[in-house]
């Protein structure tokens, strides 16, 4: 895939998961595509994970296709080694050979949180967001996901943060064609992102009893490509979802889901991943189908409803960031 390298600040100096960290086993090299650049992410056999510029600098190959060994990474090409620090400390065709300065492979910050691998391409601007709920001893927690979309990472966020879709596209689970009001609901731009309060929808089972009731959603866009709900009733049944959209590149992203709750103890794991599998991919089509597919942040290309407020605080706010790829401007 090639793909113009991503230029933005704002999502260059954000964190981005790139892999499940059950999925990155000692010795595993994965070779990904984030904003347009080229990755590669290993984790060595003491269980550090490392982010580097996917190319070798000698002859300009890629790294993903080579071997971990010793807590290094060795190039498939010439045998070339780099350490952890991605410095290169061994040419087995040049015994005694010290390399250049040069022969160094640019690196990237990686932290491992909420069981999933987030990386920086550029210098961290905050943390990585926060899911409260991740650890408590009362929840349950599962991840789903990697989930391929033909589509812009903003639009996919859109759509998480979007809960008049519920009783059209995952109607009978999320929602009712017969009841698809979304009452009015308060949305602003915080110091921590975009916050929507109290959103207010009839779902047909929303606690695994059979029993239709009102839902109340809080949402939160923390940033850009990172989203949260919490759905809680009065009785403390609650969900929790962090939600993180990938930017392969402008118009392809990966999207990958956190998830915490603490009733439905009836529910098996299995099924709990059936059932968010069924939801994100049910939303794929649409996602896949928008055109333009870049997200408009002007008021002509789209117009909007009531129940768009959320969206519309997200839009504003992501120009008040300065956000430029992937936007239509």
């Amino acid at each position: 895939m090639n793909s113009t390298p991503c230029k933005d600040p704002v999502l260059l100096n954000d964190w981005h998961v790139v892999a499940k960290s059950s999925d990155l086993r000692p010795g595993d090299v994965l070779g990904v595509q984030l904003l347009g650049i080229n990755v590669v992410v290993w984790r060595g056999q003491d269980g550090q994970v490392h982010g580097w510029d996917d190319r070798c600098p000698h002859r300009s190959v890629r790294l993903s296709a080579g071997r971990v060994e010793n807590n290094t990474l060795v190039c498939l090409y010439h045998g070339l080694v780099y350490d952890g620090t991605g410095r290169c400390v061994s040419v087995p065709a040049c015994p005694g050979y010290s390399p250049p300065k040069q022969a160094c492979v640019p690196t990237y910050a990686v932290q491992e949180r909420y069981g999933l691998v987030f990386l920086c391409l550029g210098e961290p601007s905050q943390d990585v967001p926060p899911f409260p709920e991740w650890g408590q001893a009362d929840y349950r927690f599962y991840i789903t996901g990697p989930y391929v979309v033909r589509s812009n990472g903003y639009r996919t966020i859109e759509n998480f943060l979007d809960a008049a879709h519920f009783p059209f596209v995952h109607g009978g689970i999320l929602g009712d064609v017969n009841k698809p009001e979304v009452d009015d609901y308060e949305a602003m731009i915080t110091s921590e992102g975009v916050y929507a309060k109290d959103v207010r929808v009839w779902q047909p089972d929303p606690y695994g009893t059979g029993v239709g009731d009102y839902v109340h959603y809080d949402y939160w866009a923390f940033r850009p490509l990172t989203a949260y709900l919490r759905k809680l009733n009065p009785t403390g049944e609650c969900l929790a979802l962090l939600y993180s959209v990938t930017p392969v590149d402008e118009e392809t992203c990966i999207a990958w889901m956190s998830g915490a709750l603490n009733y439905g103890q009836q529910i098996t794991h299995d099924e709990i991943v059936q059932f968010q599998d069924k939801i994100v991919l049910q939303d794929v089509g649409n996602l896949e189908s928008h055109s333009p597919m870049k997200l408009p942040l002007d008021s002509s290309t789209e117009f909007h409803l009531p129940s768009d407020r959320v969206s519309l605080m997200y839009r504003k706010w992501l120009k008040q960031l300065g956000v430029t790829y992937g936007i239509l401007t």
